[in-house]
């Protein structure tokens, strides 16, 4: 009998085989959610010039440190400074501006009255005439409501790391830092095959013996989740020529992957075993997990090749497990935060292989504990649908008591 393969060890020979993508530079516009290629270092100050955090009066506030309203404080106004428009003059004793929100603060100036502490009646958007004098009626102190040079980001300041999924926070950063397009990871393409007589596409009528495409779209979604660029191919027939066919169609597309599922069984033969042994140099192995056991990897034509189960969870589960990483690696993401630890909520029974358990997380009394989506069939795509997770058992244990803490896989991912 055939030693099964160890799950940790299949995982490295795979990643020894990647290595990032190349970088290219995206608008903008499109750069949500993609991976930063490189540090970013701020060139300029943010904000760029001392600015008012308020509508208001800016003064010197030594002008206004005894200012209260039985006995307010009386300047005269000078200047009038909207936002956007750059201020003419400067403040000297006894002197203040109107100023608006965001404007910049005027030489001379070291603080701003908010305008519901003083008398005027104006307010933003108002076309008032400017009165020539303010009274005061609060006490400010140097740099009240003033947001000073560089206060959010200074010159040098490194602002983000590559390897960040820019999310749009990063995106308003970079947009006030002046970037227009930026430097990110290229996506990985990845080609999806799917063969057999006994596949639809989705909307076709089920007629007796046949069954829809679910590996296709599944796939294609979990490879869209991480990050490539998912292209499903016209399902195959069982025939050497059509396989063959659609392995030359998926090499033309340039992928940097190609997944297909079904047809790996140690011991059967198949046709696309038949083609993958003309076009490229795939191993097929028997790994040590539940479920998900036949795997193939390997090349064709010099590029990586995943062969999956043809069981909807186990195809599932056999790409969380292997295809995953691949497809962070490419993009130099990181899964720890993809994984977590949680206690079982029942006793379970293994039988000694590394088992992946559909599992729902939920908080109990501050620890996440660990709840079985029913039945654990390899064919059972609701236990999928109801997962959260995936709790590890691990090799060569056949019984798990309930509380006991093992690790988990998330499949809600928070990190992407």
């Amino acid at each position: 009998m055939t030693e099964l393969l160890n799950v940790d060890l299949a995982v490295q020979r795979i990643l020894d085989i990647f290595a990032t993508l190349p970088t290219e530079d995206v608008s903008i516009n499109y750069a949500s959610g993609r991976i930063l290629a490189q540090d970013i270092i701020a060139s300029i100050n943010l904000p760029p010039f001392a600015n008012s955090s308020m509508d208001g009066y800016a003064l010197r506030a030594a002008d206004a440190t005894s200012a209260h309203t039985e006995s307010p404080a009386v300047l005269t106004v000078t200047m009038d400074i909207p936002a956007g428009t750059a201020p003419q003059g400067s403040i000297s004793r006894g002197q203040a501006a109107r100023i608006m929100t965001g404007a910049p603060v005027p030489d001379g100036a070291d603080a701003v009255i908010p305008v519901e502490d003083t008398d005027s009646e104006w307010t933003a958007g108002d076309d008032i005439v400017l009165a020539s004098s303010v009274s005061l009626f609060q006490a400010v102190k140097v740099g009240d409501n003033i947001r000073p040079v560089g206060e959010d980001i200074h010159i040098g300041q490194q602002v983000l790391s590559a390897g960040t999924t820019l999310r749009p926070q990063d995106i308003g950063v970079l947009v006030a830092l002046g970037y227009v397009n930026i430097p990110v990871i290229r996506q990985p393409r990845v080609a999806i095959i799917s063969t057999g007589d006994e596949l639809v596409d989705a909307g076709e009528p089920l007629t007796p013996g046949k069954i829809r495409d679910v590996n296709g779209y599944t796939i294609a979604g979990m490879v869209g989740t991480y990050g490539g660029i998912p292209t499903r191919l016209p399902i195959a027939k069982d025939t050497l020529e059509a396989v063959r066919g659609v392995f030359r169609d998926a090499l033309a597309l340039q992928p940097d992957i190609i997944i297909s599922s079904a047809g790996v069984s140690v011991g059967t033969y198949d046709v696309v075993r038949a083609v993958l042994d003309e076009l490229g140099e795939v191993n097929f192995w028997r790994v040590n997990l539940r479920p998900g056991k036949p795997l193939a990897f390997g090349q064709v034509q010099g590029v990586p090749f995943f062969g999956l189960p043809g069981n909807p969870v186990s195809a599932l589960v056999t790409f969380d497990v292997f295809v995953r990483p691949a497809l962070l690696k490419l993009q130099a993401r990181s899964e720890q935060a993809m994984s977590g630890s949680a206690l079982t909520a029942e006793d379970i029974n293994s039988d000694g292989r590394r088992s992946y358990l559909r599992v729902r997380l939920i908080e109990e009394d501050g620890q996440l504990v660990a709840h079985t989506t029913g039945t654990q069939s390899s064919g059972a795509l609701m236990s999928m649908v109801l997962a959260d997770a995936l709790l590890i058992v691990p090799e060569d244990v056949t019984f798990i008591p309930r509380g006991t803490k093992l690790q988990v896989r998330l499949l809600r991912n928070p990190g992407l």
